[in-house]
């Protein structure tokens, strides 16, 4: 279920406990580019190294790479990104903010204004509750929606339609279309910003983000920020079969930047500008695609799972005819249900054999492969799993974050699984005013810190250090009191039972790595 209060939650703890910030913030930042702080570069991190743990070092099949981010321009020629690489897009000539045409339904879906209208509706018996909404906060959500600038004239075409709000499932688009009408009462667009009509027809747009190699611009050749990672990949392939001499199917896997000049970036870290991306590109026999693109699809799906997502939050949904790119023979998206709705993490294409023949036709070069056993050349089919490093931070922050009531007050915990917990243990002195228990403190978290992430915090009160442990998903603090100088034990307390336990600080590390395995 959607919830825009939780997105709010997830972006302001986010900031408040280090984990992002608005890129270059002191000078107003820039839209939709964020900075990872020290809790959040050591999430993304473990993220990273669980993806290359998974799909490199635990197999025997899958070589890794890292590509350059700037290719010759011919790169992109080949794979048509130059020709065809356009989402359709509309201007709002009220307000000019751009929007992607083929999203437009869902942007207008998640808007403020269209979630307070919806929120407002819920248990109306007669639109006299759409004036009043109109009068009230249509006015500072959506200034130009007609349903707030003439509400008189826009009530009485959906009054026509027979419109009542209890009991009946309204068309979504057709009644939206109704608030935003002209006073001709025609069905409009309406604008997910400020409500005003959008154009009908849509232009496009290229979404490659352009720079130029060399000192002097006039002479300077125009290349691009590369837009995925895939052709990297591909531009490899006999580099690998010359270098590695792999037997199909074998895949390729990198971790790296991408750049896409998108329309409507938003969402916190979901859509961005510049983004990482986790792909492999696996190749195989063409008559064992179809079964490699299931296997692989129900491999990622595992995955986040493993990860702690939870089940329930997660989908694989195929996609249809008219949704697959050109060159894919079949597709299906791994979706999690965001605050704002359900949205892709990760995609898995059967790319048929579309890339190394691109290539080969730019290029020149053979891009086929020999098959010892038949003596015959072909090219390998292309399974794609791709997905996005931010989005699944946000997806994990989202799905870790749990509210408790603990003696009377809120407790904000993230529950992140061990492999993903930016910090494992955090140390604790109960008196900051005590030297002994300090200098015990320091040292143990010196210690721990050559096995494993962990910080030293006595800038509060214990139960706020507690608090602000679980805040970042910290997975046992290890508290040192007065006692322990006597008896030489600590206090162990566990973040999820938040259980307390006493454990003697010669086995404290041996205590801590046996339940961080």
């Amino acid at each position: 279920m959607a919830d825009a209060s939780l997105m709010d939650k997830i972006v302001s703890l986010s900031k408040r406990r280090g984990f992002i910030f608005q890129s270059s913030e002191i000078y107003g930042g820039l839209a939709n580019t964020w900075d990872y702080g020290p809790f959040g570069v050591e999430l993304k991190n473990n993220l990273k190294r669980a993806w290359w743990t998974s799909n490199v070092h635990q197999r025997d099949d899958i070589y890794g790479m890292d590509a350059a981010i700037l290719m010759n321009p011919k790169t992109w020629e080949a794979s048509g990104h130059l020709q065809s690489f356009a989402d359709p897009f509309v201007k709002c000539p009220a307000c000019s903010n751009f929007f992607k045409f083929d999203k437009i339904w869902d942007e207008i879906w998640n808007s403020d204004w269209c979630r307070s209208l919806v929120e407002t509706m819920e248990g109306a018996k007669d639109t006299a509750v759409l004036i009043k909404w109109a009068k009230s906060k249509g006015k500072d959500l959506a200034p130009n929606l007609s349903l707030v600038k003439e509400p008189a004239v826009t009530i009485s075409w959906i009054a026509e339609l027979h419109h009542k709000f209890a009991g009946v499932n309204l068309d979504f688009k057709n009644f939206m279309g109704r608030i935003a009408a002209s006073a001709d009462g025609v069905s409009r667009i309406p604008c997910p910003s400020c409500g005003g009509i959008l154009p009908e027809n849509s232009m496009p747009a290229n979404l490659m983000l352009e720079t130029y190699f060399g000192p002097v611009r006039e002479t300077a050749q125009k290349v691009y920020f590369r837009p995925e990672t895939a052709q990297g990949m591909f531009v490899n392939f006999t580099n690998i079969l010359d270098s590695r001499h792999p037997k199909l199917p074998f895949g390729l896997a990198q971790i790296g930047k991408s750049f896409r000049n998108e329309i409507t970036p938003g969402n916190f870290i979901f859509r961005t500008r510049e983004f990482e991306q986790m792909e492999i590109e696996y190749f195989v026999r063409p008559e064992e695609s179809d079964a490699k693109l299931k296997e692989w699809i129900e491999a990622r799906y595992q995955w986040y799972i493993d990860l702690g997502i939870n089940k329930d939050n997660l989908r694989i949904r195929p996609h249809d005819k008219g949704e697959l790119a050109h060159y894919a023979k079949a597709c299906s998206d791994i979706e999690y249900e965001f605050p704002f709705g359900w949205s892709e993490l990760e995609g898995v294409a059967n790319r048929a054999d579309f890339d190394l023949k691109q290539h080969a036709s730019f290029s020149g070069k053979d891009m086929t492969y020999y098959d010892d056993a038949s003596k015959q050349r072909f090219y390998p089919y292309i399974i794609e799993p791709s997905g996005g490093v931010d989005r699944s931070i946000l997806a994990f922050l989202v799905d870790a974050y749990h509210e408790d009531i603990v003696r009377d007050e809120k407790r904000v915990v993230l529950r992140f699984s061990k492999a993903l917990a930016p910090v494992k243990v955090a140390v604790l002195p109960l008196l900051r005013n005590r030297p002994e228990i300090v200098g015990l403190a320091k040292e143990l978290s010196h210690d721990l810190k050559k096995d494993m992430v962990a910080v030293y915090d006595d800038t509060g009160a214990i139960g706020k250090l507690y608090r602000r442990q679980d805040e970042v998903g910290t997975l046992y603090c290890v508290t040192v009191d007065v006692q322990s100088l006597e008896d030489k034990k600590v206090t162990v307390r566990d973040r999820d039972t938040m259980q307390q336990e006493r454990v003697e600080i010669s086995q404290l590390k041996t205590y801590l790595l046996e339940r961080l395995k």
